[in-house]
């Protein structure tokens, strides 16, 4: 059976409007979202659970090209429409149509090793359900779901609420009760603005906000990373046995909420776009979706709607099979429209990124980007979370592309992770008997024109998993 023409890629507009309509969570637009914000591994076991359980919908073997005219599926409300716009949609149809040169055993064996991998569900997945079963009002929907597309793997949000309220345009109050929503997600200690408020939302989770380990991790987070339970128990006035007890209950807490679902610990992560370089120099992004099945809905099942051999209740259960099917090929083809822009745009605004590597990474805003391409700054969030780009500097999460940032002193601007890794790098090179302190750090930083406080570079220390300078040092 050959395959039809495939849907037009949906406007710009038709995904701002539907995601303005969020707050419904009718099942299509559940669907559509669900997809828009699956990664690719997770993308394709979606795609098998729905030729499973939809019968009208089949794999399609044969290329499919874009170049073909094809009528909006908007206004196709015939059966003849139907058959014209709702046939294909294939991997190919994004990448302009390059056809496969695998043999048919080596799809086949292909196939049956993703089919076999099993995708555990990633902390963006955890919460965005939690969120879609609260009763919130919209603005407050809003805003949760901007919390949670800042989020990194640990669970943490990585730059301060007021910020990201400025970023997105939103209101302070609405963004303050949406954190505390996400702040009680499971699992505890999500929403946290570093490892020390993390330690205090799980004691708050447990019923443990007034306990004297309460006190300490808010109080005396140094002197215990140091061990000083002396001079914790003289300021808190109790005795050092009933310190080192409650330390040990600290010690129970977790140090990465999300840990249990960061997906780089599957060693099955699939980077959704790859960017390589062409000969003329022009760097290219593609989308790596070679492994998904190519849907179109069965022709057969399509004329027995317009028979008239049919009755009522199975005409009826054709068309809402049929429905279904059309709506999950035009969610495909929006997700991979949309990510495809987006890494576009990274492109362009990441030159030296490409050139460099991570040290030279611009600060970049999902604002400027969801500006750039008319779109909401909800969709650029759903859609860089939990997806990947193929760098020629390894995989990189896409969420890595959007941060804030510092002006150098030579007037160029550095993102957050580029002073990350600078800090990495101060660190690998230290003598280890003699670490340096945040101060040190500081300064060093300043030397290499990155004017940020010290209180900022603990922070990014911290988020690197790097040690205090005491724990780290040598004997």
């Amino acid at each position: 059976m050959s395959c039809g023409k495939p849907f037009p890629i949906m406007s710009q507009v038709s995904l701002q409007q539907s995601f303005s309509q969020q707050q419904t969570l009718a099942p299509q637009m559940r669907k559509s979202l669900e997809i828009l914000q699956a990664g690719t591994l997770e993308l394709s076991q979606l795609l098998r659970q729905a030729l499973e359980s939809n019968p009208l919908l089949e794999e399609c073997i044969e290329s499919v090209s874009l170049d073909a005219e094809a009528p909006d599926p908007e206004t196709a409300d015939s059966l003849e429409h139907l058959n014209e716009t709702d046939d294909d949609w294939r991997e190919d149809a994004i990448t302009r149509g390059q056809a496969s040169s695998r043999s048919q055993d080596d799809e086949e064996r292909r196939q049956h090793f993703y089919d076999s991998i099993v995708a555990p569900e990633s902390l963006q997945q955890h919460l965005q359900h939690q969120l879609d079963l609260s009763m919130i009002d919209p603005e407050l929907r809003q805003a949760a779901q901007a919390i949670l597309g800042n989020l990194d793997s640990r669970g943490f949000l990585d730059l301060p609420i007021k910020e990201l309220g400025i970023r997105l345009g939103l209101q302070a109050a609405p963004l303050d009760a949406a954190l505390k929503l996400v702040q009680s997600f499971h699992p505890p200690g999500v929403g946290a603005a570093g490892i020390a408020d993390s330690l205090l939302l799980q004691l708050e989770h447990t019923g443990h906000k007034n306990s004297l380990e309460y006190k300490i991790v808010r109080d005396h987070l140094e002197p215990l990373a140091r061990k000083h339970y002396a001079q914790i128990a003289r300021t808190l006035g109790t005795s050092e046995e009933r310190i080192a007890e409650a330390a040990a209950s600290i010690g129970h807490l977790s140090l990465n909420p999300g840990g249990e679902f960061e997906p780089t610990d599957n060693p099955h992560v699939l980077p959704d776009v790859i960017i390589e370089r062409e000969v003329d120099g022009r760097w290219l992004a593609q989308l790596t979706n070679e492994h998904l099945p190519n849907l179109r809905l069965n022709d057969f099942y399509k004329d027995m709607v317009g028979s008239s051999g049919v009755d009522a209740k199975t005409r009826q259960y054709l068309r809402d099979q049929i429905s279904d099917g059309r709506s999950l090929i035009r969610a495909i083809y929006l997700r991979q429209e949309t990510i495809l822009a987006i890494a576009h745009k990274i492109i362009e605004h990441q030159l030296l990124f490409l050139e460099k590597g991570p040290r030279h990474l611009r600060p970049l805003t999902m604002t400027s980007i969801a500006e750039e391409l008319s779109m909401h700054n909800a969709t650029i969030s759903r859609a860089v979370a939990g997806k990947y780009l193929l760098t020629p500097h390894g995989l990189m999460d896409m969420r890595a592309f959007f941060t804030s940032g510092y002006q150098t002193d030579d007037g160029g601007e550095i993102s957050n992770t580029g002073v990350r890794q600078a800090i990495q790098q101060l660190v690998a090179r230290e003598n280890p008997t003699k670490p340096l302190t945040d101060a040190d750090l500081t300064r060093k930083l300043a030397a290499q024109g990155i004017e940020i406080a010290r209180r900022t570079v603990a922070k990014y220390r911290e988020q690197l998993n790097i040690l205090p300078v005491h724990l780290r040092k040598s004997s």
